[in-house]
């Protein structure tokens, strides 16, 4: 794969009918993707009981001036470990630049500058992130299981977390409703 092809920069949208529950409907900002394999972080569901709040008690940083905001599910892979995608206005150590996406950040550096109010002026937080080795992402966008939509920092930061798969079908030019769970060969 050239570089062109790698998906980094771009969202990843699963397919109607993939076959695997854990990615239904998902949305995967795609931060890292080159010959070694890929990371994403999910953007299209919250995970369930628990608030940006309630995560920064539980690491001892006090929410001072943040908002309580929903924690997203990031993806499958260390459920327990969070991710910031922010804005390009804030870097700290560590801080990843997603071409034309936005930058990644997981280090509690982030989170304190949040609590503080001197984050980035856009975020969201995910616990999790859904992984690939090397060539097993290229052999899924084969089948039938991900479409690669053109990222979009206004799905990220302004669209509602349950809107984010059909806005980004939507943005492609595509009507989700006319997508089928098969497909056919010749």
């Amino acid at each position: 794969m050239t570089e062109a092809q790698y998906l980094s920069g771009r969202l990843l949208l699963a397919m109607p009918g993939m076959g695997d529950d854990r990615f239904d409907h998902a949305v995967i900002a795609m931060c890292v993707h080159d010959e070694h394999g890929a990371l994403g972080i999910g953007i299209g569901a919250v995970r369930e009981g628990i608030t940006f709040h309630g995560l920064l008690q539980d690491v001892g940083i006090d929410p001072g001036v943040a908002p309580d905001v929903p924690v997203l599910s990031g993806g499958p892979v260390e459920t327990s470990r969070g991710f910031v995608l922010h804005s390009t206005d804030w870097g700290g150590t560590g801080t990843l630049q997603v071409t034309g996406l936005c930058a990644l950040s997981a280090s509690m550096d982030v989170l304190r500058a949040i609590a503080d109010g001197k984050g980035p002026s856009k975020w969201l937080i995910a616990l999790g992130y859904a992984g690939w080795g090397a060539g097993q992402l290229e052999g899924e966008m084969r089948r039938h299981g991900w479409f690669a939509a053109q990222g979009s920092p206004a799905i990220l930061f302004e669209t509602p977390v349950t809107a984010r798969w059909a806005a980004t079908w939507r943005g492609e030019g595509i009507d989700p409703s006319h997508l089928v769970a098969q497909t056919g060969s010749a």
